[in-house]
């Protein structure tokens, strides 16, 4: 449990939508994928001298920090700490799985992580040598952090989700600090840095670097796109007592996965949705990285590759709610290059590593169950005279629980989006969809639960160099 961490978590989700430009594709959300094919200069990492005292005195703090916040001002109960209790959680027989609430669960404990993996990243570790801190600071936190039973869901939570948030805020980070500003938008830009990614930040401070210009050689050249909609939505559209609400979503594209994919996270996209909702202000924060990938075939008119990737999907609104971590293998296509009508295509398929999921009841005063599966996801987008857009999105589910009343889930989403552009970046879109989900209970009980919904919007689309 970290009861002081959902501030930093909604700043996180609010930063990355005004800070640097990413798109996106997800496992269980909107996916499409249309860029331009320009080829861009190769993302390099200057070496940076290995600062293990530094990094371990920020992965301590990272540790100690929350800890102290949750002991003696929170005055948690959790934090009362003893020799006896630690002892105990030591022993692999105290795991278990919590009952905390789904956004402390599934946001907040990812967030932590991301500062651990940032505190060996930010001191000139590479992205594999910083997830051996993030595991090290999970099992610390559930051991040593509180007299609790040690988390399966946190420790994998953490680990896991915060390699993923961990790499992305590290080089959306670097994006924003390392490029020529001067003056007033220098420093606002290091502020957003520093909140993303406190580690870096800290970094920056104590080397006397921060508002100032980088070296041309450090600087991020590549390519980062940017969509915001704005407009109206309505879940649950077969209950006729609710009521379209505003919302808005940012997607966010940095880099392209036919381009330096050999380099892990080479490719990034996140998609963020906030809203006026009964539940909560931040209803979707989807993200996915690449970590390698491997050219199928080019040809003049078109292309293909297959790309691993590593996904984290959090989705609340006050009809749905699903979190799940995932690895995909996928292959995306672009076809009519060189024509006035583009088509691209993606397919995927992996293993969806621990997932939450929501019942019709409650378990152990739990809303939802903790499962792990396989998940498929299928996108075709046509791109005519880049003026009319038409998108087609599916993707399923089928997950095994470990903890709840339900024995298993198969879940299935299918949304299109048409968008037409009137005005040079500025388009018209709409989004119908759906979610269907099937619950088979210990008892024998079977459940079909379906979620549809509208969102029409106006979306603007923003390049940025």
């Amino acid at each position: 449990m970290i009861v002081n961490l959902d501030f930093r978590t909604i700043l996180l989700s609010l930063v990355l939508c005004i800070s640097t430009p990413i798109y996106a594709q997800i496992s269980f959300y909107n996916q499409h994928y249309h860029r331009d094919t320009v080829t861009r200069a190769p993302i390099t990492e200057n070496p940076v001298k290995k600062r293990f005292g530094r990094a371990a005195i920020l992965f301590s703090l990272t540790e100690v920090i929350p800890w102290s916040f949750d002991r003696y001002v929170v005055n948690a109960d959790f934090a009362r700490i003893n020799i006896k209790g630690i002892s105990e959680n030591l022993k692999l027989s105290s795991w278990a799985w919590d009952n905390d609430s789904f956004t402390t669960n599934q946001l907040a404990h990812p967030s932590h992580g991301s500062i651990f993996f940032n505190s060996f990243r930010s001191n000139g570790y590479s992205f594999w040598q910083s997830i051996p801190a993030t595991i090290a600071g999970s099992y610390i936190w559930e051991t040593a952090g509180e007299n609790q039973a040690p988390s399966k869901n946190d420790f994998l939570n953490t680990s896991f989700g915060g390699v993923i948030i961990g790499e992305i805020v590290h080089r959306l980070s670097g994006k924003l600090i390392n490029n020529r500003r001067r003056g007033f938008r220098r420093h606002v830009n290091e502020t957003m840095a520093l909140l993303i990614n406190p580690a870096n930040g800290f970094n920056r401070i104590l080397d006397g670097k921060w508002g100032k210009i980088p070296n041309p050689m450090d600087v991020d050249s590549s390519k980062i796109d940017l969509e915001i909609d704005a407009g109206l939505r309505k879940f649950n559209l077969n209950d006729h007592k609710s009521n379209f609400r505003g919302y808005a979503r940012v997607k966010l594209l940095y880099g392209s996965p036919f381009e330096n994919y050999k380099i892990p996270f080479s490719t990034i996209t996140v998609n963020v949705e906030v809203g006026k909702d009964d539940s909560t202000f931040v209803n979707a924060i989807n993200v996915f990285g690449s970590i390698k990938g491997w050219p199928v075939s080019k040809t003049e008119n078109s292309r293909h590759i297959a790309v691993l990737t590593a996904n984290y999907d959090y989705i609340l609104n006050q009809a749905f709610s699903y979190s799940g971590q995932s690895f995909k293998a996928n292959l995306f296509s672009e076809f009519g290059l060189k024509s006035k009508t583009k088509i691209n295509t993606s397919i995927g398929i992996g293993p969806v590593l621990l997932a939450a999921i929501p019942e019709k009841y409650l378990f152990d005063g739990r809303s939802y169950d903790f499962c792990s599966g396989v998940g498929l996801n299928a996108n075709a987008e046509i791109n005519i005279k880049n003026i009319f857009f038409y998108g087609l999105t599916y993707n399923n589910g089928l997950f095994h629980t470990w903890n709840g009343y339900t024995s298993s889930f198969f879940l299935q989403s299918l949304s299109s989006e048409l968008r037409f552009k009137f005005i040079d970046d500025l388009s018209f879109c709409t989004e119908p969809g759906y979610f269907i989900l099937k619950e088979n209970y210990k008892s024998n009980e079977r459940v079909t639960r379906t979620y549809p919904y509208l969102k029409v919007a106006l979306k603007y689309n923003i390049s940025i160099q």
